[in-house]
């Protein structure tokens, strides 16, 4: 055989091994999506190699400068520099957002599938989730903050609990149509115990819903963080987020209005592309959806 039909099945057996990831890159909303938290989350990670500004060092001799050469993206009212400031809040911010998404993730995956195995649980968390899902998340955040008090440990727990009910009600649905499946019926005949059928069959499955979720659950996050760290309910300062820094902007939003602008614009950004990377997760994934390739 030769050296390029020997390559050839190579590179036809890497494209049979990735199809899902292959159609994943040929998703324009995906790829649009990944481009933008992959620039967010690098920015964030390298933020000491981008600038060497200390972001919370106050120089009040270079407040509410405009964005310019030298001040890139301006200063605020204790002559902070403004792009130190969102680019260190990244962290904060997507890293609250990330915190936020697993914990859902987690719990709600569990709620979720259990309830949809044992019919006896299900009546009770399903109850559970419509108390917690009687009220507005964000409602139920701000009620779960305040109590808590301010601090991105209290916040990351708050907003968990607010989006759980959402993820816990996706995992059900699916859990519950696939454990009604002929191979999970087979595995029940022949003996498999209910933890063993959650463990095998019902968990691996819902993981592309549970992926789709988690990734509009991080956006919404990011979102929420910034409403919450708008009325006080939030990181307490001087740590920056991008939440508190767009607060911080909030009494100077006509004459220095770059402090609020360009925290804004990341969290639409971060917003926008995780909501693109879910899109492009849930087209792909859900196996009822069609897609071109």
């Amino acid at each position: 055989m030769s050296e390029a039909a020997v390559a050839g099945g190579t590179r036809l057996a890497r494209r049979r091994r990735f199809p899902i990831l292959r159609r994943l890159l040929r998703h324009g909303s995906f790829r649009i999506g990944l481009v933008l938290v992959l620039v967010l989350v690098i920015a964030a990670l390298c933020a000491p190699l981008i600038t060497n500004v200390d972001p919370t060092a106050m120089r009040i001799r270079f407040r509410f400068r405009p964005p310019s050469q030298d001040f890139l993206f301006g200063t605020d009212m204790f002559g902070r520099s403004v792009f130190a400031r969102v680019l260190y809040g990244a962290r904060l911010s997507l890293w609250i957002g990330l915190a936020v998404a697993l914990l859902s993730g987690a719990v709600g995956a569990m709620i979720g599938v259990l309830s949809a195995q044992w019919r006896r649980l299900d009546g009770l968390m399903m109850r559970l989730m419509d108390a917690l899902a009687a009220f507005p998340a964000i409602v139920l955040a701000i009620g779960l903050g305040a109590a808590l008090g301010p601090a991105s440990g209290s916040l990351i727990i708050a907003l968990t609990m607010a989006y759980v009910p959402r993820t816990a009600r996706v995992l059900r649905a699916s859990a519950l149509v696939i454990r009604e499946l002929d191979y999970v019926e087979a595995a029940r005949v022949s003996g498999a115990g209910s933890l063993r059928i959650v463990l095998r069959h019902l968990l691996p499955n819902c993981m592309s819903p549970l992926l789709v979720q988690m990734t509009f659950v991080f956006a919404y996050a990011i979102l929420a963080e910034a409403a919450l760290s708008f009325i006080g309910i939030g990181p307490p300062p001087p740590a920056p987020s991008w939440g508190n820094i767009v607060a911080e902007g909030r009494d100077y939003a006509v004459e220095a209005w770059w402090i609020m602008l360009f925290p804004g614009i990341a969290i639409s950004l971060a917003a926008l592309g995780m909501n693109l990377l879910g899109d492009g997760l849930r087209d792909v994934l859900d196996p009822r959806m069609k897609i071109e390739t």
